[in-house]
C-alpha cells in the first residue's frame, strides 16, 4: 500500500528506528530524517551511526545530523543550513521519537500539519528523558504510549492518542522499551493514515494534575543503597537494565547487579546490618534490606560476564556474613 502523506521522520536510538521503519514499511514517502551525529562507542570508541541512521541508509532515506536546530544556540550555521534543508524538502508533518534535540517554534511551524511526537508514557505522567525507566523504578502499575501534537514546552503539547500496557513484577526497561518501540510504531502509523485521510488530527490539552518529570538517568544513581526497602531496590535494578545497571562494593570489588527479587519468607535476623549476605545459594544471594530482604539472581564481577548466582558463585564464591558497602561508605 502507498501513501501520499509526506513524513519527514527524525528520532536517533532503535525505540525510534522501530516507528521509522512501520513508517517506511506502511508506504508513507520518507523524504528526509534527521538523527543525531555519529557518536564514538564500543571499545575502540569509534564513531557509530545511530540505529535511525543505519536504517535510513539501508533504504536510501537521505540523512541529516546537525548538532542543534537552534540559531541562537552554539552551532548557529549548522542550524541554520538544516532549517533550510526543512524548508527546502517538500513534506506533510514531521513524527518525532527520542530525537534528543530541542525543536525551537520555527522548526515546529514547518511542517503544514505539525509535528507529532512518540513519547513513551501515559502523559503528563513522566514528561521528560527517562520515562520508561522512571515508570519501572517508582513502582506504576502500568505506562503506554501517547501521540502529541508537539509544541515548544517539554512533552506539553496536546495529546492526539495513547496506548497503555501493564508492567509486569519482571519487566525491565529492556523489555518494556521493545513493548513500547513496537507499539508507537503502530499507533503513528494508525494515526498519519487517519491524518491522510482525513486531514486533521484530534487533539486534547493534556491535564494539569499528574504532571511528573523523567530524570535523565546518571551513572551515578547505579549505586544500590541496602538501607531502602528490598522491593525499591528490586524495581531500582529493573529500571537499570540495560543502563547503567546495579552497582555494589563487596570487600573493595564493584559488582554489578542485573537481576533481583524480593526474598519472600526470609525473616531478618536479630541485628542484620543492611547489606549483610545472609544466604548464598544456586537460586540467589539473599541481602538484608532497610525492609525485607532481596535475592540476588544475576551477577556480573569485574571484567566479567553478567551470569545467573549459580554460574557467578562457581568462579566468585561468597559466603554468609559478608556485608555489600553502603553508598556513603564505599565512596569514603
Amino acid at each position: 500500500m502507498s501513501h501520499s502523506l509526506r513524513v519527514i521522520f527524525a528520532g536517533t536510538p532503535e525505540f525510534a528506528a522501530a516507528a521509522l521503519a512501520a513508517i517506511h514499511e506502511a508506504g508513507f514517502p520518507v523524504p528526509l530524517v534527521l538523527t543525531q551525529p555519529d557518536r564514538p562507542a564500543g571499545r575502540g570508541m569509534k564513531l557509530q551511526a545511530s540505529p535511525v541512521k543505519r536504517y535510513a541508509q539501508e533504504h536510501g532515506i537521505a540523512v541529516a545530523q546537525p548538532t542543534s536546530l537552534r540559531r541562537a544556540g552554539k552551532y548557529p550555521q549548522e542550524a541554520a543550513e538544516a532549517i533550510d534543508l526543512l524548508r527546502a524538502t517538500p513534506h506533510d508533518v514531521m513524527v518525532v521519537a527520542a530525537y534528543g534535540l530541542i525543536l525551537p517554534q520555527e522548526v515546529l511551524d514547518i511542517p503544514t500539519d505539525g509535528c507529532i511526537n512518540i513519547h513513551a508514557s501515559i502523559l503528563p505522567r513522566w514528561r521528560g528523558a527517562a520515562p520508561i525507566h522512571r515508570a519501572i523504578e517508582a513502582g506504576d502499575a502500568e505506562t503506554g504510549i501517547t501521540l502529541m501534537q508537539m509544541d515548544a514546552g517539554l512533552d506539553t503539547g496536546p495529546m492526539i492518542s495513547e496506548v497503555r500496557t501493564p508492567i509486569t513484577p519482571t519487566d525491565t526497561t529492556a523489555t518494556l522499551h521493545d513493548r513500547l518501540a513496537n507499539l508507537g510504531a503502530q499507533l503513528v502509523v494508525d494515526w498519519l493514515t487517519q491524518l491522510e485521510r482525513t486531514g486533521q488530527l484530534p487533539l486534547t490539552p493534556q491535564p494539569t494534575d499528574g504532571v511528573t518529570y523523567a530524570e535523565k538517568i546518571g551513572k551515578q544513581e547505579a549505586a544500590l543503597d541496602f538501607r531502602r526497602p528490598a522491593l525499591a531496590l528490586a524495581r531500582q535494578i529493573r529500571a537499570f537494565d540495560p543502563f547503567p545497571g546495579g552497582a555494589a562494593t563487596l570487600d573493595g570489588a564493584q559488582l554489578k547487579l542485573w537481576a533481583a527479587e524480593p526474598a519472600a519468607g526470609v525473616t531478618l535476623p536479630e541485628g542484620a546490618a543492611p547489606g549483610q549476605i545472609l544466604e548464598v545459594s544456586p537460586t540467589g544471594v539473599v541481602v538484608a534490606c532497610g525492609e525485607g530482604a532481596l535475592r540476588l539472581t544475576q551477577l556480573q564481577k569485574p571484567g566479567g560476564k553478567r551470569l545467573p548466582a549459580r554460574e557467578f558463585l562457581a568462579g566468585m564464591p561468597l559466603s554468609a556474613g559478608q556485608r555489600f558497602a553502603l553508598p556513603d561508605e564505599s565512596a569514603a
